[in-house]
């Protein structure tokens, strides 16, 4: 618990809400329940083990603060989340309120655990740890399967390592839904791709022949498509972006958008986590990414 002043607001209250929720607790020494609720506040922020931030402000010794939360009795409590206000509760309301108030807006236990594995998995692929960086995620997924990130994480992680059965079986939990999520729908493209080629012999030979099929014939989008797929099973990523530009660009709608969607795909595979920045800032884009979607978006909306 920390006692805020105007002085250090912005860095305890607005810096550390894009982190970690913050409940601002308004009171007064004078203030009956104030004395309720107080030790009850602090309990809580014990008992939730970091899922919340609990600052307290004396609203008559920081009537300016008190008043930019309009705030007309007390006590009076504001959780703040990514620098906004989100909601709040006036009076001592007793602990199961309190408890159901927190639980409504808060992350679980068991999301912040996975988001922590997940955070350290990342970290573990900057250092080359690969093995290290698959027991993370592998532990962030069992932790919350309902994190579609972490899972994301994982079945790519997996198909990069050529454990394309494990990723399978990772995917499978999350397969019904995967047309509606498209991250998820991305993964499902990749790994359609690499089961087309599965039972490919000599891969060079393939390629060679598909690349005959269009120099013959431009339009040839099937031997095309299964060019770009044939290079997306291999990590070519570019070279099949190419192929599936060539598509698009002599017919934006060819098979359903399936050039645009694959296209769409390999953007969502290739791009790299983005760093967490301050609010207000734009995390920086991956050159490659950022280039092929600029000529996707020239290519569709021309």
């Amino acid at each position: 618990m920390i006692n805020v002043t105007v002085a250090n607001f912005e860095a305890e209250v607005i810096e550390a809400s894009m982190q970690t929720p913050v409940l601002v607790d308004f009171w007064a020494p004078w203030c009956g329940p104030c004395k309720v609720i107080g030790p009850l506040l602090e309990k809580l922020e014990t008992d939730y083990a970091g899922r919340f931030k609990l600052v307290k402000i004396d609203s008559d010794q920081e009537q300016q603060l008190a008043a930019a939360f309009g705030v007309r009795s007390i006590p009076t409590c504001v959780l703040l989340m990514n620098g906004q206000p989100v909601d709040g509760f006036m009076g001592a309301l007793p602990e199961g309120q309190i408890k159901a108030f927190l639980d409504k807006h808060l992350p679980s236990a068991e999301a912040l655990e996975a988001e922590e594995a997940e955070a350290e998995a990342q970290d573990a692929l900057a250092e080359g740890d690969l093995e290290g960086a698959l027991e993370k995620l592998q532990q962030a997924v069992q932790t919350a399967p309902d994190n579609d990130d972490a899972r994301f994480d994982l079945v790519k992680l997996l198909l990069e390592l050529g454990q394309d059965d494990d990723a399978k079986v990772a995917f499978a939990p999350v397969i019904a839904k995967a047309a509606g999520v498209r991250r998820l729908d991305s993964l499902q493209r990749w790994m359609a791709a690499r089961d087309a080629q599965a039972g490919v012999p000599d891969p060079e030979a393939r390629a060679a022949a598909l690349q005959a099929a269009i120099a013959a014939n431009k339009r040839d989008f099937d031997a095309r498509f299964a060019l770009a797929q044939l290079l997306m099973a291999y990590g070519q990523w570019t070279a099949a972006m190419d192929e599936l530009l060539e598509i698009l660009m002599r017919d934006k709608t060819w098979n359903e958008d399936l050039a645009r969607k694959t296209f769409i795909a390999i953007l969502d595979v290739i791009e790299p986590p983005k760093p967490k920045v301050a609010e207000g800032q734009v995390p920086p884009e991956d050159p490659t990414v950022a280039t092929y979607r600029r000529r996707l978006s020239s290519v569709v909306l021309s």
